[in-house]
């Protein structure tokens, strides 16, 4: 956990504004949509086609869960372009938030897909080694929120740290003032890249880990 400050939870509120801001400024769907819907809208078959890849048909319940946690990263990232501000998935507090939100979920949506029958996985294939794949398997789930949240805290802590860095290093003396602005721009592209990339990183392994909690049975 990190300090007491509280700005990422204001920054967190605020990317959570945007978020829902954007998605009622869509207005009620028309038969003609307008670009702005039509962008939305392919933001949610991006999402359905995600679930029923991995899931199926049966996956697409869960779009309200992916699609509303995807925007709420990409605007939390996206806050940390602007100077002044830090994303809130910059800090731990925000990330291990969502990766335990994640894991609760999967978890009970697949005791109450499976019932009892979904602990059967935790044994593995071989019966006599059951004890050494529960132990396993139970490392593994327990790792998943904090590997889940560390990957999105380093991408974007150590984005906003480089980019810093670079920008002191840049106004230090007048030749690397000279190529600082080609060297800036190429630096805000691949940040804005890693904005888009850790967004769909997330969101992937939430539903892949969806997945493996509610498709057991068909195994």
């Amino acid at each position: 956990m990190e300090g007491v400050s509280l700005n990422h939870v204001v920054l967190g509120l605020v990317a959570m504004g945007i978020s829902a801001l954007l998605v009622l400024l869509g207005g009620r769907p028309s038969v003609k949509p307008t670009k702005y819907q039509a962008l939305l809208e392919g933001y949610l078959r991006f999402v359905r086609g995600m679930l029923t890849d991995n899931i199926g048909e049966r996956g697409l319940k869960y779009t309200p869960l992916i699609a509303g946690m995807g925007l709420f990263i990409f605007f939390s990232n996206l806050l940390g372009m602007v100077p002044g501000l830090e994303a809130p998935t910059g800090n731990m507090n925000t990330n291990l938030a969502m990766a335990l939100t994640v894991f609760l979920y999967y978890n009970y949506e697949g005791i109450r897909e499976n019932g009892l029958a979904y602990f059967k996985h935790f044994m593995g294939p071989i019966p006599w080694l059951a004890p050494f794949f529960v132990v396993v398997e139970i490392i593994s789930h327990i790792a998943r929120p904090i590997t889940l949240s560390l990957r999105l805290f380093a991408n974007m802590k150590g984005g906003a740290i480089l980019l810093l860095a670079l920008v002191g290093v840049a106004v230090k003396n007048p030749f690397t003032m000279a190529l600082s602005p080609v060297a800036l721009v190429f630096i805000i592209a691949i940040k804005f890249l890693a904005v888009f990339i850790q967004t769909y990183v997330f969101m992937i392994l939430s539903v892949v880990y969806l997945a493996g909690a509610v498709v057991h049975e068909e195994h």
